[in-house]
């Protein structure tokens, strides 16, 4: 009787893609610190979205499994602003790596999807099968759309050609290595370095955009990290798999805590001409917690450990 080869062997050799972004990065510390060999090219010596180049490195490296993580990402502002390259970049990134990874024989892949795929207005916690059944949030459509394209891309190879590839998809994630751009963060890292900055400049006000009450789920990217490796060595089907905690918070209580880490004592102001964005985003992870895994790093603990990584890299 022929046993069937181990979905992550431990002499794997894993190309992470986007090894150098907040869960690429964490992704690879991870593999590495559990042994395997981690394959990285940074944007300098490889366009992703370059099929001609991704090929030849992937045929050249032969890695016997494959992190996407690499994406264009950033907040409501950013989305908003560049809704042609959040569409684009991603897709031509995935079809170029897929294409590449499928040439090159890898047949074990995750792609790193997110949260934004489901509807608006989706029955809370979300599940999987909740994809394509409902209008999109319009301030990040064009992003949710690529990964929706790379969660069929990946179903596609897997019907066709037998690709044990899968597919999860993380709620908001934050940790050491996040973007604190004003003008492209995320929320959480946003949220720190306006309060930082108010503390700084002694303001007593700082001035949010929306009403506060949207909520969000929050996973620190060492969980994310943790979680991609259980999926790696357990999971294999079609369908994506839902990466959070199983808990969230309001951005309004996400500010008391930041502005608490912080040292802000001032006060809180909304701008409710501003966009909420989706009401609530909160995942059901009964997929996840299956396979045995939990998030082991709690909001406050994380909040401050990422706070403390940016006050030592902010100036760098």
């Amino acid at each position: 009787m022929t046993t069937a080869p181990a979905l992550l062997p431990a002499t794997a050799r894993v190309y992470v893609a986007g090894h150098r972004g907040l869960v690429g990065s964490a992704v690879a510390r991870h593999l590495a610190a559990e042994g395997h060999e981690v394959i990285t090219r940074t944007r300098a010596e490889l366009d992703l979205r370059e099929p001609g180049p991704t090929a030849r490195m992937l045929r050249d490296t032969r890695p016997d499994v494959l992190v996407l993580a690499a994406a264009k990402v950033g907040g409501i502002m950013a989305n908003s602003t560049y809704p042609v390259e959040f569409l684009e970049d991603n897709l031509r990134i995935q079809l170029s790596v897929l294409a590449g990874a499928h040439a090159a024989d890898v047949d074990r892949l995750l792609f790193l999807g997110s949260s934004c795929i489901y509807p608006k207005h989706a029955d809370q916690p979300i599940r999987e099968d909740a994809l394509l059944t409902g209008a999109l949030e319009p301030t990040n459509e064009p992003y949710a759309l690529a990964k929706i394209a790379g969660i069929g891309q990946v179903r596609s190879y897997r019907r066709q050609y037998g690709r044990r590839w899968i597919s999860a998809m993380p709620t908001n994630l934050y940790g050491p290595g996040d973007n604190f751009d004003p003008e492209t963060s995320h929320v959480l890292p946003g949220l720190l370095r306006r309060f930082h900055e108010a503390v700084a400049a002694g303001s007593e006000e700082v001035l949010l955009w929306g009403s506060g009450t949207p909520r969000r789920e929050f996973l620190h990217s060492d969980d994310l990290a943790r979680a991609c490796v259980a999926l790696l060595r357990a999971y294999d089907g079609p369908d994506p798999v839902n990466v959070g905690c199983g808990e969230d918070v309001t951005i309004a209580e996400l500010a008391a805590l930041v502005a608490e880490v912080t040292g802000f004592t001032g006060r809180v102001v909304w701008d409710t001409s501003r966009p909420d964005g989706t009401p609530r985003k909160l995942l059901d992870v009964g997929r996840l917690r299956k396979l045995g895994f939990e998030p082991s790093v709690a909001l406050a603990d994380g909040v401050r450990d990422t706070y403390r990584w940016w006050l030592g890299h902010k100036d760098s």
